[in-house]
């Protein structure tokens, strides 16, 4: 699942977590977003887990990156990684927090591995219980994005202090996660299995079986998230460009990504996020 979509009415505030939580939530985002004609949002693969807290109006999931979730209606969710993008409704007012979650913050904020909720959205108050309506009334109760993020910092290092940590993470899925990022998803899975001293398949299961994604998804999506980053940035580099710094073979296999994790050409992506 993927952040709102820029628009005319979109505002956006945003702010790097504690650094304690890096390891496991790696940006807030403050938004609000008002009343507009109905629309459908492509939700994007992504290398993260999406972390949403509504503190007026509700997420309206369409249908999942996985057809086999229902889709539903949250005031609180969370979305697993997946590949394949989901269908977001858009129209009806809506402020509130999204957090980036790592696949290791799954077991160190909310207890399970990330596997559990691939291609899914969740509600958070399956997860956390009435401690998820607490953090709301205290999020909707707080003055301004300052304090809402300060707040943020303090109850997710809360549930980190409380919960397993990283403990039941295999060493070996950590380190290989690690290289697919080091090398923007452009290693191997053969190289990378050598590396791990583990078989191609059974890297795949361990992986597969903790992230919710096998290795050669995974790599695909943190290079495509990689890019669409880049193509984020205030510079505005071009397709073509960005292309080949994340490594693709050339524009037009940046453009096949696209089709299929985000569901929407890349100028599409681009002109909703520019407010066009």
């Amino acid at each position: 699942m993927a952040a709102p979509v820029a628009a005319p009415a979109f505002r956006a505030c945003e702010r790097a977590p504690a650094p304690g939580l890096l390891p496991y939530v790696t940006a807030y985002t403050g938004y609000r977003q008002e009343a507009s004609a109905p629309s459908v949002h492509q939700g994007v693969a992504s290398g993260h887990l999406t972390f949403l807290l509504c503190l007026d109006g509700r997420v309206e999931m369409l249908a999942n990156a996985d057809p086999r979730h229902p889709p539903g209606s949250f005031t609180a969710a969370v979305g697993g990684l997946h590949d394949a993008p989901a269908r977001i409704a858009q129209g009806d007012p809506q402020t509130g927090l999204q957090l980036r979650l790592t696949w290791r913050g799954a077991r160190a904020v909310l207890g399970l591995p990330a596997a559990e909720l691939a291609g899914n959205t969740v509600d958070l108050h399956d997860v956390l219980g009435r401690r998820a309506d607490a953090l709301l009334e205290r999020l909707a109760a707080a003055d301004g994005w300052p304090a809402r993020f300060a707040l943020l910092d303090a109850e997710l290092a809360a549930l980190v202090a409380g919960g397993p940590g990283e403990r039941g993470i295999p060493p070996e899925v950590g380190y290989a996660w690690d290289r697919l990022v080091e090398t923007g998803g452009n290693l191997r899975i053969e190289e990378l299995a050598r590396e791990v001293g583990w078989s191609r398949r059974h890297l795949a299961g361990k992986f597969r079986a903790e992230t919710g994604l096998g290795p050669k998804a995974a790599a695909r999506v943190i290079r495509f998230e990689a890019a669409c980053d880049r193509l984020r940035a205030p510079d505005r580099p071009s397709l073509a460009r960005v292309a080949a710094e994340a490594g693709y073979v050339d524009q037009a296999h940046l453009s096949r990504d696209f089709r299929d994790l985000a569901g929407i050409p890349a100028t599409a992506w681009l002109a909703e996020r520019e407010g066009g």
